[in-house]
């Protein structure tokens, strides 16, 4: 008699020899996800007047950029001045043949920097965080011990997040019918995450030590705030928990810049918590 304990188990999903995409899928994004890339529609990207042109959606991944953005500006880096345009993921407005051009991806976020000749495009959240961080020369040390553990959390992040956003986020937030066995390996890994940062917060203020860097700017919109924000998964996970993560939460999340970084190319949310679009600081002052 075998001791697996899967020869127990209902019969459930054989995958096919070769797998093929169904003619529709249910869901939030089950009318948007195709197997392959490139632009479906033509569709040319605005540009404002600033160099930095910003192209994206206030999601975890988009706030990691406007917060830098917001950040520079607050240490005095006027030319960090820059242009938010909303690519409305939910909508599909990421296939279109002039965001593709930035991203072949399709992914937000995405910038172009004017300010170069030509012009330098660059995608990936993490990749546009040390392309501002080293272009203005802020929020990235220069010691190479301090670089080295800004650069250690900054692709934790990078590589942990997709777990929580892609993992835990689709099955337990937006998938149309909930599988106990993707929660539950979902919600086991991002709950290993969280005990990661607590630990490691626990001797440290910030990420790389006694200073705040990009590092923070990465994991501070995904742990734990996309599990408040957009998952609605902070008491299924009990994040309150996390004391010395939710101390280093409440720090960043008390600083201006974050403030205002955080709300940028957002679509929804209370009087004064979105800003669908941002072209001038004063853009801020409309919400009040």
């Amino acid at each position: 008699m075998s001791d697996n304990s899967l020869d127990n188990q209902p019969p459930g999903y054989l995958p096919a020899r070769v797998w093929r995409p169904k003619a529709s899928y249910a869901g939030a994004f089950g009318s948007i996800n195709r197997p392959d890339s490139g632009a479906r529609f033509a569709r040319e990207l605005p540009v404002g007047r600033h160099p930095l042109q910003l192209y994206s959606q206030g999601t975890p991944n988009g706030q990691k950029v406007t917060i830098l953005l917001e950040e520079l500006l607050a240490a005095g880096h006027a030319g960090a001045e820059y242009d938010a345009w909303l690519i409305d993921i939910f909508k599909g407005d990421q296939f279109g043949s002039g965001f593709v051009g930035v991203n072949p991806n399709s992914k937000i976020p995405a910038l172009v920097d004017h300010a170069t000749d030509p012009v330098t495009r660059v995608f990936e959240s993490g990749s546009i965080l040390v392309y501002l961080a080293e272009r203005f020369g802020a929020f990235l040390p220069t010691a190479p011990r301090a670089r080295a553990e800004t650069f250690n959390w900054l692709m934790w992040q990078m590589g942990s997040a997709p777990f929580v956003g892609g993992g835990l986020g689709h099955f337990y937030a937006y998938a149309p019918i909930k599988i106990e066995y993707a929660i539950d390996r979902y919600a086991m890994e991002t709950k290993r995450q969280l005990h990661v940062l607590d630990t490691h917060l626990a001797s440290h203020e910030f990420l790389a030590g006694d200073q705040y860097t990009i590092a923070d700017m990465a994991v501070w919109p995904w742990y734990p705030g996309s599990l408040y924000g957009v998952y609605d998964a902070h008491r299924f996970l009990a994040v309150e928990q996390y004391t010395h993560l939710l101390r280093w939460y409440t720090a960043i999340a008390a600083r201006p810049a974050v403030a205002r970084g955080r709300i940028v190319n957002r679509t929804s949310g209370a009087p004064g918590e979105f800003l669908r679009e941002r072209h001038d600081a004063a853009d801020f002052d409309a919400l009040s």
